[in-house]
C-alpha cells in the first residue's frame, strides 16, 4: 500500500548530540509499532514528523507534503505525546472541544461527544483534568487527537497509566483504525501490548534503524541467532541422548522435566522430534519456540549494538 509517511536520509541532533541518524523509512495504512531503549530516537522521529521540530538534515512527508511548509497538514494528522500535554483547570469535554475548534471541526460539540463514547470519558466529561488519574488523562488526549478525524496518529506511549481495562480498549481502538485505513504509529514500552496491536515493527538503536518488518520476519533475518526451542517432556535426558548427533542442533540444555534446544533449523527439529520421543518412548506435554516473540527479537536487537 503506498506510504503515507516517509523520512528521506532524516536526521536530528541537538548540539553534539544526534538523536536520529540518517533513518528513511515509509509508514503506511495500519499500525506500526515504533520500539527501542531509552533514548533510541522514537520520540525525537515522532516530534518531526509532526512537524514540531525542524530536521538537521533530510525530508519528512506527511500525505505528500511537508507538515513544516504545508500547516493545512495539521488537521489530517494528530500526535499524542508522552508527556502531560493538558490544560489541567479544563474539564474534559471543554479540553477536547478547544482541540475541535482549534482544528477548525465541523460542529465540535457533536464530534467531543463522538470521541468522548469513543474512549468512555462520557461519566467524567465535566470533571476538570486536574482531578484525572494519569490513564484517564491518556484517554482523554486520545480522543482530543480523534476530534478531527485524522488519517494519521502519532501515539507516543499511550497506555502510560491507564489500567488493564483502558489498555486492553485502547488496544481494540488502535487496531480498528488501522484496520479502517488510517495510518498509526505508536510507540510504546510494552512490547507484549504492541505485539498485539501491530503488525509491523519499526525498531531503533542509537537514533539509528535496527530492523523493519513482522516480528517473524525480524527473527528470520538473524541467521546468526540459533533458534530456541522448548520441550517438557517426560525424560530429556533420553531426547538430549537422541538429538546430539543431529543436523542443525547447535546446544541442548537439560533441567528437570525440560530440554531447551538451539537449532540453526528449527523446523526441522520439531518434525523430527515425535518420532524421536516415539523410539525413546518418551511423552512430550508442550513443544513451543521460546524465542519467536517481539520481547526476545527486541533484545536481540539491542544486545547487537
Amino acid at each position: 500500500m503506498t506510504d503515507t509517511v516517509t523520512t528521506t536520509s532524516l536526521s536530528k541532533w541537538f548540539g553534539p548530540k544526534v538523536a536520529v541518524s540518517e533513518v528513511t523509512i515509509g509508514f503506511g495504512p495500519g499500525v506500526t509499532g515504533l520500539l527501542g531503549p531509552n533514548g533510541a530516537g522514537k520520540t525525537t522521529l515522532m516530534r518531526v514528523v509532526a512537524g514540531l521540530q525542524r530536521p538537521s538534515q533530510g525530508e519528512v512527508s506527511v500525505l505528500g507534503e511537508n507538515p513544516r511548509k504545508t500547516p493545512a497538514i495539521y488537521k489530517q494528522m494528530a500526535l499524542v505525546p508522552e508527556d502531560e500535554a493538558i490544560y489541567e483547570r479544563l474539564t474534559a469535554r471543554q479540553f477536547i472541544t478547544l482541540a475541535a475548534q482549534l482544528a477548525r471541526v465541523s460542529d465540535p460539540e457533536a464530534n467531543t461527544r463522538r470521541v468522548l463514547e469513543t474512549v468512555d470519558l462520557v461519566d467524567s466529561a465535566d470533571r476538570r483534568l486536574e482531578g484525572f488519574s494519569k490513564g484517564m488523562r491518556q484517554r482523554a488526549k486520545v480522543a482530543a487527537a480523534l476530534v478531527s478525524d485524522p488519517e494519521v496518529l502519532l501515539l507516543d506511549e499511550p497506555l502510560n497509566g491507564a489500567d488493564p481495562v483502558q489498555r486492553a480498549a485502547l488496544i481494540k481502538l488502535f487496531g480498528e483504525l488501522g484496520s479502517a485505513g488510517r495510518t498509526v504509529i505508536v510507540s510504546s514500552h510494552v512490547l507484549a501490548e504492541v505485539e498485539r496491536m501491530a503488525g509491523r515493527v519499526v525498531a531503533m538503536v542509537d537514533g539509528r534503524l535496527a530492523a523493519v518488518g513482522s516480528v517473524e520476519a525480524i527473527r528470520a533475518a538473524m541467521t546468526d541467532r540459533p533458534r530456541q526451542v522448548f520441550v517438557e517432556c517426560s525424560d530429556p535426558r533420553a531426547l538430549a541422548a537422541g538429538l546430539i548427533e543431529s543436523d542443525g542442533v547447535v546446544g541442548l540444555h537439560v533441567s528437570e522435566g525440560q530440554l531447551r534446544i538451539e537449532a540453526s533449523d528449527a523446523g526441522a527439529v520439531a518434525l523430527a522430534l515425535p518420532a524421536l520421543a516415539l523410539s525413546k518412548d518418551v511423552s512430550i506435554t508442550r513443544l513451543e519456540p521460546s524465542d519467536e516473540s517481539l520481547e526476545s527479537v527486541f533484545r536481540y536487537l539491542v544486545e547487537a549494538r
